[in-house]
Order: C-alpha cells, then structure tokens, then sequence
C-alpha cells in the first residue's frame, strides 16, 4: 500500500468517527468533544481525577496522554502500566484485573476513566469499564474494528472509528486524543500548546 492510500484510510476513518452517549444517542464529533471537555472541566474543579488505560500500543497512548493532561491541562491523571504492578496483578489476580483493580481502590463519582482499545473487547478493559461505572466514575471509551464492540455500550461518551486494522484505528486514536486535549486547552489555557 502506498503512503498516500494509507492516510486517505485514517482520513476517511477520522471523517466517519461515531460519537455516541451512554443511551447510544449519536452526537456530532464537535459535540462529543466538547462534552469531554466539559466533564475534564468538571473533574478539575472538584480535584478529580483522569484515568487512562489501555494494552500495547493503547497503553502508551494512556501513559503519553497522561503526561499531557497533567503538564499541559494541569489535571490530575493516572495510569496503571508500571511492570510491577500489572505483572503482581496479572500472576496474583488475573490479567483481567490489571486496570480494575485500580480502579476499584480510588475512582470515585467526581473522577473520568479514559479506555483506549482498538479491539474494544479486551477482557481488561471491559472490565475497568465495569468497574469505574460500579464507583460512578464518568467513562469514556475510545474503540474500533467491529461496530458491537463490547466497549460501547459501556462508557458515558463513546468514540467509535470505522477501520479494520490496528494501525489504522490506533493511528486515528492518537489523533482523537490529541483533538481533546487541544479542545481542552483551546477553551480553558490559552490556546494548544
């Protein structure tokens, strides 16, 4: 495949992302960011905290926007991707409990939880799904591949990009993380940075 085939495939799956709540009512892609902002608004006021998690390629997405978020935003974040704890988690528990067990120790109703998976499937991140909703955390999903991804049904604000690889939905992740965090800093600092 040639390079300029490769991104018109990440073009027209950023064009096509689906943005949808918790009912499943869609919301236009400014919308859905903007309602993201808004809510890291919200948690920044009440000295909440952002979440994110994710495997492989996701995970360094969650470590980088992590990053971002707590020097650019000036937010509290976290992440779970230290290698002792997901391996004492993933030998003690399971690895179905790397980011749950987390979770289910210091998310609360004024935090948000950021899932990035390609799949949208992975048992792990299913269940941190579950688990922030059950401390009433705000959950929001980033996903791809299949339309019925498990991960859609499960977060507050739901992006889903229509693309069939995991270079290409992970490619158009980056790119969504990076549009929130911009909106975030375009409202509320000065402008991105």
């Amino acid at each position: 495949m040639k390079y300029m085939e490769y991104m018109e495939l990440v073009d027209t799956g950023l064009q096509r992302i689906v943005a949808t709540s918790q009912d499943g009512g869609q919301l236009g892609i400014d919308e859905a960011l903007n309602v993201w902002t808004e809510r890291a608004k919200h948690t920044e006021d009440t000295n909440g905290l952002t979440f994110f998690c994710g495997n492989g390629a996701s995970c360094t997405m969650a470590e980088h926007m992590s990053h971002d978020w707590f020097q650019n935003a000036k937010m509290n974040t976290q992440t779970c991707s230290e290698t002792a704890h997901l391996t004492a988690i993933a030998n003690d528990l399971s690895y179905e409990d790397v980011f749950a067990f987390r979770i289910g120790r210091i998310l609360s109703d004024k935090d948000i939880l950021v899932t990035i998976s390609s799949s949208g499937n992975s048992p792990n991140i299913v269940k941190a799904l579950h688990t922030a909703r059950e401390k009433g955390a705000y959950c929001i999903t980033l996903s791809g591949m299949k339309e019925d991804n498990k991960s859609r049904r499960l977060g507050d604000l739901n992006f889903y990009v229509p693309l069939h690889t995991y270079g290409l939905v992970e490619s158009a992740h980056a790119v969504l993380l990076h549009a929130a965090l911009d909106n975030f800093l375009e409202k509320y600092m000065g402008g991105m940075h």
